[in-house]
């Protein structure tokens, strides 16, 4: 496999505009790893009806927390996971770029989003679930262009949801992308 290829951790994918899975249609996701066994990202753009509070009820912290939860993916729906931007509040990460951390600890991400809801919003999103590619799975994806690379963005991983994230980062990318980014996900829609 060719390394340019390779989405390194921290890269963010927008699906290209005919990708019509309804899992990814117009998804943002954020890779968490890529390897030769595989790879590992979170949706960014998907929301959920979900808050902390409906998932872990009988947690002293989470239980009580309004905090909205997002769709990473359609595998496993029974974990959480979240990004940060904020390792000296929530501790124990696993730095994906230099700027965003993967997970930590959990009382304490549970206690930054109950105490500082307006400042959380902007620098951590939990996700219900991930998105996986198995032995070479991205990497084919890659080479036939289901997916434009681009850049991570804060406002993408934690700002809007939506398509409007997805049209963002397309743009991100110069001309092409900019030209992209107004495609319906099917073209028989024009």
């Amino acid at each position: 496999m060719s390394e340019d290829l390779r989405a390194q951790a921290g890269t963010l994918l927008a699906a290209w505009p005919d990708l019509l899975d309804p899992n990814f249609m117009h998804s943002v996701v954020l890779v968490c790893q890529h390897s030769d066994e595989g790879a590992y990202g979170l949706v960014t753009n998907r929301p959920t009806d979900f808050m902390l509070k409906d998932l872990l009820p009988d947690h002293d912290v989470l239980g009580q927390s309004d905090f909205p939860v997002h769709l990473g993916g359609p595998v496993d729906h029974s974990t959480l996971q979240f990004l940060h931007v904020v390792p000296d509040h929530i501790p124990g990460g696993l730095c994906l770029d230099g700027t965003i951390w993967l997970g930590g600890e959990l009382e304490a991400m549970g206690r930054y989003a109950l105490e500082r809801p307006r400042e959380a919003q902007r620098s951590l999103r939990v996700f219900l679930g991930y998105s996986g590619w198995g032995a070479g799975q991205l990497d084919a994806e890659l080479s036939l262009g289901s997916w434009v690379p681009a850049a991570p963005q804060r406002e993408a991983i934690f700002g809007g949801v939506g398509e409007p994230v997805w049209r963002r980062v397309v743009s991100s990318i110069g001309k092409e992308g900019h030209e992209l980014s107004g495609e319906p996900p099917d073209v028989s829609w024009n």
